[in-house]
């Protein structure tokens, strides 16, 4: 099968997930051909992501003039299937988060993409990943005569103005629709006319073999709890920084690193120095994927406090090394780690409750840790296996194609 990915931006210090699965996908004899709208917007530091910006064509490099005389060209050459793309991109913009002369860039967009599809050999299946621009850029590309579409919606951003992104249009007009939990399918099926409910495929992020080395890494002795993610308002940093400081004002001994950056960085670093923490906190910055590993096998546990979520891969990659995980009822979450079992769940938006996790945690004994994380590893490996993942999709795909052939 030839398979087009289009991601917005890619490679993405934060979307390893997708590289992992592209791989996967080439390992089972699947040709893929990488197409982003823009490239990376922070400072590529992983060599294998390096490596794949020489594989991606950008639609957007070319600039504007590009894109117009992409969409100028596509509707000499056809133009009916560009007036019903046309109608369909302004019907997007109704009731959108966007206006509509974003949507006629979208367009625009399609127009370019499908002309690259045209000079790279075609393909028979193109997939988005999120549901937000670019599905609408691959349901626009489809609708101009370009190959059959399916997205991945990986939340929280979809769940949370599923209207302003018109979900439902672009689910009634996809092959295949994947959700990485079964609660991200429980809330696109809360969108979807039922007839599509059949379309909406549970297929989970997932690692590769080399990720999980041979056995667990026995737990560290040190106090020291992790937590990775982009410093952003949904993974709730802000809120660990304030657990840490009642952790601190009880005298406990630890040290809490925060592996990521983003937009509220600032904000954290202010919260850090107002409580006096500067010794117990470290923020590590974007680092690369090997980094992460390293940071997870050197803690004793990882923390994610998020407010909303999908299912984050850095749970997956720390129970994989047996690492026990502190994290929310949010979401996907409860799916993959279970209180007492695989580490600690406590509310969201409580300092309180995230401090007593973190407490329980530093207290518990070695054998307590190393059984945590012995059943998250076999947890991961029995539901995150990236190659499973990836077999699982390609089947998707050929039983929708299959149906529609059969229609036909």
């Amino acid at each position: 099968m030839r398979v087009a990915y289009l991601v917005n931006q890619y490679p993405k210090v934060s979307h390893t997930f997708i590289r992992r699965e592209i791989a996967a996908l080439e390992r089972q004899g699947a040709t893929v051909l990488r197409f982003a709208l823009r490239g990376w917007d922070a400072e590529v530091v992983d060599a294998e992501d390096r490596a794949e910006i020489g594989r991606t064509h950008y639609l957007l490099r070319d600039g504007l003039l590009s894109l117009l005389g992409a969409a100028f060209t596509q509707a000499l050459a056809s133009p009916q299937r560009f007036g019903a793309a046309l109608a369909l991109a302004l019907r997007m913009s109704r009731r959108a988060d966007r206006p509509w002369p974003y949507h006629l860039v979208y367009l625009a967009e399609a127009c370019a993409l499908v002309r690259a599809l045209r000079g790279s050999g075609g393909a028979g299946q193109l997939h988005a990943h999120f549901g937000t621009n670019a599905a609408e850029v691959a349901m626009l590309a489809h609708a101009l005569g370009g190959p059959p579409f399916s997205f991945t919606v990986h939340g929280p951003e979809e769940f949370d103005k599923p209207q302003f992104l018109g979900l439902a249009e672009k689910m009634r007009r996809a092959n295949v629709v994947v959700a990485i939990s079964a609660y991200g399918r429980s809330q696109l099926w809360r969108w979807a006319a039922l007839a599509d409910w059949p379309k909406v495929r549970v297929v989970h992020c997932g690692l590769e073999a080399g990720f999980f080395g041979d056995e667990a890494v026995a737990p560290s002795s040190a106090a020291r709890l992790v937590c990775v993610g982009r410093l952003c308002e949904q993974k709730g940093q802000l809120l660990l920084v304030e657990a840490a400081g009642m952790l601190a004002a009880e005298g406990l001994d630890f040290e809490l690193v925060l592996a990521g950056d983003g937009e509220m960085r600032p904000d954290i670093e202010a919260a850090v120095r107002r409580l006096g923490l500067e010794a117990k906190v470290r923020i590590t910055g974007w680092i690369s994927s090997a980094q992460v590993r390293g940071e997870l096998v050197a803690a004793r546990a990882m923390v994610l406090p998020s407010f909303a979520e999908g299912l984050p891969v850095v749970i997956m990659e720390a129970l994989a090394v047996g690492r026990p995980v502190l994290s929310t009822y949010v979401a996907g979450i409860p799916e993959l780690v279970r209180d007492g079992v695989e580490g600690w769940l406590f509310e969201a938006g409580s300092p309180a409750a995230a401090a007593r996790a973190m407490r329980a945690c530093l207290a518990a004994p070695p054998e307590a840790l190393a059984a945590m994380g012995q059943a998250g590893r076999a947890r991961v490996l029995a539901r995150h296996q990236i190659d499973t993942e990836a077999a699982r999709l390609l089947a998707a795909w050929s039983e929708a194609q299959a149906v529609a052939g059969s229609v036909t």
